[in-house]
């Protein structure tokens, strides 16, 4: 029988602290280094024939503020359920997919590229396929988590397949 220390408990808290402030870092990186090149109010943007169910420009900031708080949470959560090389699996995973995330404005609206862009949102939609069923099989709340982030990341990836159809 071991017994737990007021000590034990500090520990504890701080190692969710650090989970959950390191992945919410990685997510607010992520998102900060994406958004540097997005241009909606640009002339290149504003020129594309979009189809007309997209979304009004406004509605973009509304779904991704929820979406990245729910990633930082589900890999905050994944982590704290894995150990050892599994921990590094995960960190590694969620880091890929946040690049992959990161990298789409930049080839979509860096490189003004529609094209590219979608090859990139596929890229991403096959990350986050794997994320989910990597990280079910140890923490089924965090792959739940990241569903609404597949979800939009699809209809995004329909979005932008119309654009480049559209935009040759």
């Amino acid at each position: 029988m071991r017994v737990i220390s007021a000590r034990d408990d500090r520990a504890a808290v701080s190692g969710r602290w650090w989970r959950y402030g390191g992945a919410a870092a990685a997510v607010a990186s992520a998102a900060l280094a994406g958004s540097m090149v997005v241009d909606a109010d640009g002339s290149w943007y504003r020129t594309l024939r979009k189809p007309p169910w997209q979304p009004p420009p406004r509605t973009f900031g509304l779904v991704w503020t929820p979406l990245y708080a729910s990633i930082a949470f589900a890999c905050g959560h994944a982590l704290g359920r894995a150990r050892g090389r599994e921990r590094a699996a995960i960190a590694a995973r969620f880091g890929a997919n946040l690049a992959l995330n990161a990298g789409w404005s930049w080839l979509f609206f860096g490189c003004r590229s529609p094209r590219a862009g979608l090859a990139g949102t596929l890229l991403l939609d096959l990350s986050n396929a794997e994320l989910i069923r990597s990280t079910a099989r140890r923490d089924p709340t965090a792959a739940r988590a990241m569903l609404p982030y597949a979800a939009w990341c699809a209809f995004a990836t329909g979005l932008n397949a119309s654009i480049a159809r559209r935009n040759p």
